[in-house]
């Protein structure tokens, strides 16, 4: 771990440096590479609103390309593969050898050292001039983002260390991991923060001015956080504050809080990045450089398809996720391919092809796949290309889902969280259910957020017998390719397979890891 949290603290100066410009607008542009010194930073209004600029793409690049979704598709059993590199997480096989968990845990922490290193320089470094909000936005807006990396962190590893300030560590030898319990109090702490220091905003039709998180997207992101620690109270009413405070909309929903401009197909459209449904996103560009756009497309889409080398099929829906569609749902063409389907908007129009078969499941991928028309060559070289679209981490969608649940646990008005339930099955064009179980929550959850990297959570934090019990029942086969056959397929999962093994060379670095966790010391 010395050695990673080193080279991430190296990093992030050269990040930084790269984000400092004065054009809010596109997140990645950036002037000359010997432009600024450490001593540069932070003395301009400009400056310190553009120092953030870089924590919403570059160190995610990594997580988002190559591991987000072997968490939430592979391992929850939404999703399959024959790939080698990754069918562990299919069949609960991950040791700590395995490349994407070293991998995921090197991405996620890079996150935190950079967040880490705009929250501990900025208030020293800060020219006296540039205003104290400016100043706290810029602060709230790093801290959120340091809970959200590690809200991923300790849903994946449990106990790890809290680590504040990278700088303060660097020689440590042996750095302790924290209980899960304070590793929560830490992410509700910074969210807090960000509540109380970003600017709140209303959404507009300019689109390109809701890329920052506002005060109102830590409410949401507090709500989700306090919903898994099970205070419903406290979910309820943070969800509660921001359906009413009118700050966001469902895109293709009605009433009040809906937006009827768009639809759910629309959502990830990349002209719709950053539509008022979104409230945390990471921000991909139409640059050609490394890290900078979108990947997800080249992973997921059919060969040819991209106008690159690219396309590699990389994943297909899982018998069991395709079973779980009802008949007429909207939203299964936004998420998925299907045989022969038309899609009108990608590359001058798509017929699916009648062999297409992703991994042996007869279908594709469509969320995330946007079309050769949006796709850039990267300028390595490689034939590899990216997309400008955004990718979620957190929509409004969801927060009506974790009203409805937080209510049916006791958090508020039952009759309030079923009405919020109702608008995600309004706009997916399915009836109401009048009176809906936490199981209809869980099931509403799993189809709303397919393809959006989130399932797996979802299951995990169920009673473990649940949790056990719904995985290992959950059929990852295939089917035949020519006459549909289903060859079923299923695997056994354990307590252990609940949480993800630290990498072998992190434990090899940083022996502690492998010792009790030690309580947090909060200032």
């Amino acid at each position: 771990m010395e050695n990673l949290i080193k080279t991430k603290y190296i990093l992030f100066i050269t990040v930084l440096i790269f984000s400092i410009t004065s054009c809010d607008k596109e997140f990645l542009d950036r002037p000359p590479e010997d432009s600024f010194n450490v001593a540069d930073f932070f003395q301009t209004e400009d400056q310190v609103v553009a120092s953030t600029n870089a924590l919403y793409s570059v160190p995610w690049y990594d997580f988002n390309e190559n591991t987000i979704w072997v968490f939430g598709e592979l391992s929850s059993g939404n999703c399959r593969t024959w790939d080698p590199r990754n069918a562990d997480f299919v069949n609960f096989a991950v040791n700590g050898n395995n490349a994407q968990i070293s991998r995921t845990w090197e991405a996620l922490f890079a996150v935190v050292a950079q967040a880490n290193t705009i929250i501990n320089t900025l208030p020293e470094a800060v020219n006296p001039n540039v205003p104290s909000g400016v100043v706290n936005n810029a602060l709230g807006e790093a801290r959120f983002i340091r809970a959200v990396a590690y809200f991923y962190i300790v849903r994946i590893w449990g106990s790890v260390p809290i680590i504040e300030n990278n700088a303060d560590i660097v020689l440590e030898p042996k750095i302790a991991r924290n209980p899960v319990e304070d590793i929560y109090r830490f992410i509700r702490e910074d969210l807090e923060f960000a509540v109380a220091n970003c600017y709140p905003k209303i959404r507009g039709a300019n689109y390109a001015e809701n890329a920052r998180v506002s005060s109102g997207s830590a409410k949401a992101m507090l709500a989700k956080i306090y919903l898994y620690e099970r205070n419903y109270q406290m979910a309820y009413q943070l969800a509660d504050e921001v359906i009413n405070s009118g700050e966001f909309k469902l895109f293709g929903g009605d009433g009040a809080d809906g937006d009827s401009s768009g639809s759910y197909f629309d959502l990830f459209i990349p002209e719709n990045d950053n539509n008022p449904e979104s409230i945390f996103a990471l921000q991909w560009t139409s640059s050609s450089r490394y890290s900078e756009g979108n990947g997800l497309q080249s992973l997921l889409a059919p060969s040819g398809f991209t106008g690159g080398s690219d396309g590699y099929s990389a994943i297909g829906i899982s018998p069991d996720l395709l079973q779980a569609y009802e008949a007429g749902d909207l939203r299964f063409y936004a998420t998925f391919m299907e045989r022969n389907a038309f899609y009108p908007n990608l590359n001058g129009g798509y017929v699916v092809p009648d062999n297409i078969d992703f991994q042996g499941t007869r279908h594709g991928i469509k969320k995330y796949v946007v079309g050769a028309d949006y796709a850039i060559a990267r300028d390595d070289g490689s034939g590899i290309t990216s997309t400008p679209n955004n990718t979620y981490i957190l929509r409004y969608g969801e927060l009506l889902l974790i009203h409805a649940e937080a209510a049916l646990n006791g958090g508020g008005p039952v009759s309030s969280g079923v009405e919020s339930f109702n608008k995600i099955r309004r706009r997916a064009g399915l009836p109401e259910i009048a009176n809906p179980t936490l199981d209809d929550v869980f099931h509403e959850r799993r189809i709303e957020l397919a393809m959006e990297f989130e399932f797996w959570y979802d299951v995990v934090r169920q009673d473990p017998a649940t949790a056990i019990a719904f995985l290992s029942n959950t059929d990852r086969g295939t089917y035949n390719s020519d006459t549909g056959e289903l060859q079923s397929e299923f695997f056994q999962a354990t307590m252990d397979d609940l949480l993800f093994p630290y990498p072998t060379v992190e434990t090899q670095n940083n022996p502690a890891l492998l010792e009790a966790p030690v309580p947090y010391d909060f200032k």
